[in-house]
């Protein structure tokens, strides 16, 4: 039985790398990473239409991406005022592994479909849980 990773057992690390993933793995974070990466820099409004995501939790990941590092703000005290954001170093270098991520969501968005199509019919009961 393997020792339990989580507490220090064979990966000491493991606490810290599922912080990590957590915060930048979630699924706001990955496509704003990737709307940063392909257009560069991009205002918040922007974003908000590319993403289809609400004003409040492009705020809340935004902050985040910010504060980890990835995600450099940058605040114009215009009227009306000006934000712009775009990747960091940091940021950058996060870039190649999402965007394989997405590339490899995309490519085998047939297959999923049809896995899910399969287990559906295989298991009604289950199917939407």
């Amino acid at each position: 039985m393997p020792k339990d990773t989580a507490k220090g057992g064979n990966c000491p690390d493991c606490s810290r790398i599922n912080e990590v993933i957590s915060r930048v793995g979630d699924r706001w974070s990955v496509l704003i990473v990737i709307s940063l990466a392909r257009y560069e820099t991009l205002r918040f409004n922007e974003l908000k239409r590319h993403l289809g995501i609400s004003q409040r939790m492009l705020s809340l990941t935004l902050r985040e991406l910010e504060r980890d590092g990835l995600v450099h703000r940058e605040y114009y005290p215009t009227i009306p005022p000006k934000v712009e954001y775009s990747l960091t170093d940091l940021g950058q270098s996060f870039r190649e592994p999402v965007e394989t991520l997405g590339l490899w969501a995309l490519n085998n968005l047939p297959n999923i479909d049809a896995a899910r199509e399969t287990y559906d019919l295989e298991n009604p009961t289950k199917a939407s849980a």
